[in-house]
């Protein structure tokens, strides 16, 4: 994945965090994060441990207690350097956190276009990058949420460590497009947001036809409408087939059966929260070859 050179990156789309602890431990789960926190929710669950209850997989909090606990205080704020350090695309061809704002403004600037196209508002959202803790709408948070999206605040969270993760815990093979695949993904949430999507889910939060999984394979799909139309964007000058396979890879290892087959050694539908591996990819392709957010309707087709 390359970017445009010349493209001007527009870094107030983030709040750069990074290196700043906060004093707390509980962890908050947007509607499209906790990919680290299921493990350790399976793991809490074999092990008949307590701590889970609270965590709420749709913007609200939870603790879960002294599995992620970690000895947190507070420490001096370090300016960022983020305005100067990520200006423009050749930035991003050689930084990895100026790579993630150019795919932030490209992400966001594909929506703001659609929605205005359709007469509707777009609200610019903040990606926030942090270290180890954050707090957020949604709660205290923490670099185990995985990345995730808060309803709340509007706001995406990730701690960028999250993507050696993706490769190390979760075997994927990583790639420029992987990270942008997750982003798009938590983007795709905060449409979900602005049309009403996601009031809509109410308590329906767990099981393969779950009107969450289906929430999920719709984020997958709408980060497809977005790499379909990203070279339109102006911050990325082409997405090779090796770009798209990342991504699929990355759709992959996060699905709920290859976790659950991973670290519990059996796939239990019945607890699915984000779909299984084929359904993520499926559902991304989908909106990779369509490009509309009419093809991404997943309550109302088979998943």
């Amino acid at each position: 994945m390359r970017f445009n050179r010349r493209a001007r990156l527009d870094t107030s789309q983030i709040d750069d965090q990074r290196g700043r602890r906060v004093p707390g431990g509980g962890v908050a789960i947007g509607a499209g994060g906790g990919l680290v926190a299921l493990i350790l929710l399976i793991v809490t669950v074999l092990g008949g441990g307590e701590g889970i209850e609270g965590l709420d997989q749709l913007g609200g909090s939870g603790d879960l207690g002294s599995l992620l606990r970690e000895s947190v205080g507070t420490t001096a704020d370090t300016p960022s350097t983020l305005a100067q350090d990520c200006q423009t695309g050749a930035d991003a061809n050689e930084r990895d956190d100026c790579r993630i704002v150019a795919v932030v403004n490209s992400v966001q600037t594909w929506w703001q276009d659609e929605f205005a196209r359709r007469d509707m508002p777009y609200p610019i959202a903040q990606t926030q990058f942090f270290t180890d803790n954050t707090v957020t709408g949604c709660g205290a948070a923490s670099s185990a949420s995985g990345p995730f999206y808060c309803p709340p605040d509007q706001k995406i969270y990730i701690d960028l460590g999250f993507y050696e993760e993706l490769q190390t815990r979760f075997g994927a093979t990583g790639g420029p497009f992987a990270q942008a695949y997750i982003i798009a993904h938590e983007y795709g949430h905060h449409v979900q947001n602005q049309l009403g999507i996601l009031d809509a889910i109410g308590g329906d939060r767990q099981g393969e036809e779950s009107a969450a999984v289906r929430s999920e394979l719709q984020a997958d799909c709408l980060a497809g409408v977005w790499a379909n139309h990203a070279v339109e964007t102006g911050f990325i000058l082409e997405l090779t087939e090796e770009n798209i396979a990342d991504g699929l890879n990355a759709a992959a290892a996060v699905g709920d059966d290859r976790i659950q087959e991973e670290f519990q050694g059996r796939v239990t539908p019945e607890t699915w929260t984000h779909g299984s591996s084929r359904q993520r990819q499926d559902w991304f392709l989908v909106g990779y070859e369509f490009g509309t957010l009419e093809a991404c309707d997943t309550f109302n087709n088979p998943i």
